[in-house]
């Protein structure tokens, strides 16, 4: 027989898992090549994943709510027609002692795939098949049972066989499920029990409820994305420099462009892409601005991969990346910016969209706000940071050397850099070289 893998796809650098969240297709179901066949989530990316190989559906490994590893096999494809179709095999969850598996009928290359053991922590030997079940939830439940002082083995889930998914757990906490209280500290109230105390790589403070307070779990992408986060600021030597640049010149050539732009293309011409443009000028000047670290090596890239990061509601952040941005003109800069954002904000970003970022651009600036010192992604240099673009008093000196107060379109730029690569004075040159690039437009 030949059977295709259909594994868990990386959905970006330093992403490590997924959660399989629905299956598309069941077993015995036909599938065509690149025909979506489940959805995971990640903190960067809600997906529908296609079918690597046209085919049967016919093996099931990890089943709805699973959080599993990148490149674990999910499921199998059967591309002979005709063969025999195995039953749905879920993914074991880790723990200490696996029991031995039931005596049943074979069954073709049920190979399961590995997965990280749990830490081992006394447990009463399970009596049932269900309650076997019930206490092999997701990698995140089992987290969250932990953390709440919750025995998985006393609830029913919604899961097969009762398993506990995540949305289980939070409702059984909303409904107000026991958690355990945070053990008493001789630190002063208010402070985490292991102030001063080294914490290992995944510890985390934790602080009492007070009465009257709301207890929510993180959700996945907020989770993940403090993991990341933390592990962004961990890896890199975080500077920030500031320049206030003149957009005057750039306002008004997307005024005199705006009406004839909008009308041959479709699509608003805004200030990003005529940033965009300028920053790829200047990161073709300044190499180590769009470089990667690797152990005690510097990759300079020769791809202009710029992130921009877009804002999800209610809450959330996502960075699809804008591939070989210096081909692309004003036009194509715009279409593809515009297309990676729709897509961010309604779920539809493919795993390559949010991939192979070089430099990363973010605007806080479109909430209002003036500037700030953004965490550089992991496996880039540098991020730029846009403030809110207004119009300020500025003295101008003219050509006979006379001073004159105008009115300018102006914003604050900050560049936050790996001072492990990057030196002050390369991070400032370049800034100076994009402040010079988008005062001079036209």
């Amino acid at each position: 027989m030949a059977r295709i893998d259909v594994i868990m796809p990386q959905m970006g650098e330093s992403i490590a898992e997924g959660t399989l969240s629905r299956w598309l297709k069941k077993v015995g179901d036909e599938v065509k090549r690149d025909e979506p066949i489940f959805e995971i989530s990640t903190d960067k990316v809600d997906a529908e994943i296609p079918a690597p190989s046209a085919g049967v559906l016919a093996e099931i490994i990890v089943h709805e709510g699973t959080t599993v590893p990148v490149n674990a096999v999910v499921a199998r494809i059967e591309t002979e027609k005709g063969a025999a179709i195995a039953p749905a095999v879920a993914v074991p969850a880790p723990t200490a002692t696996a029991p031995a598996p039931a005596a049943s009928a074979p069954v073709a290359t049920a190979s399961v795939p590995s997965v990280p053991a749990a830490p081992a922590r006394p447990a009463a030997a399970p009596n049932s098949f269900e309650e076997r079940i019930r206490t092999k939830s997701s990698p995140l439940v089992r987290r969250m049972a932990a953390e709440a002082g919750v025995d998985l083995a006393t609830l029913t889930g919604s899961g097969i066989a009762g398993r506990v998914t995540k949305r289980d757990f939070e409702a059984y906490l909303g409904q107000g499920g026991a958690r355990t209280a945070a053990a008493p500290s001789a630190m002063p109230s208010g402070l985490p029990a292991t102030m001063g105390v080294p914490m290992s790589a995944h510890a985390e403070p934790t602080f009492n409820a007070w009465p009257g307070d709301q207890v929510e779990p993180m959700s996945k992408i907020r989770r993940l994305t403090a993991d990341h986060m933390r592990q962004a600021k961990q890896v890199a030597a975080h500077v920030t420099s500031f320049f206030e640049i003149d957009l005057t010149r750039v306002a008004r050539m997307r005024t005199q462009m705006k009406a004839e732009f909008e009308a041959e293309t479709g699509q608003k011409l805004t200030f990003l892409p005529f940033i965009i443009r300028a920053t790829v000028e200047c990161l073709r000047r300044h190499p180590v601005m769009n470089a990667t670290v690797s152990g005690t090596d510097v990759i300079l890239r020769k791809r202009y991969n710029v992130g921009i990061a877009v804002a999800l509601e209610p809450t959330g952040l996502i960075v699809p990346v804008i591939k070989d941005a210096d081909g692309l003109n004003l036009t194509g800069l715009t279409r593809t910016t515009n297309d990676l954002a729709h897509r961010a904000r309604s779920k539809k970003l493919s795993p390559i969209d949010v991939q192979d970022a070089t430099f990363t651009i973010t605007n806080p600036g479109v909430f209002g706000s003036l500037m700030g010192t953004p965490i550089i992604p992991v496996g880039t240099t540098a991020i730029l940071g846009l403030g809110a673009i207004e119009k300020r008093p500025k003295v101008i000196t003219g050509a006979d050397g006379e001073d004159t107060i105008a009115i300018r379109t102006c914003a604050y730029f900050s560049c936050s850099f790996d001072h492990r690569v990057v030196d002050g004075a390369d991070a400032d040159r370049f800034m100076a070289d994009l402040k010079q690039t988008l005062e001079s437009v036209g």
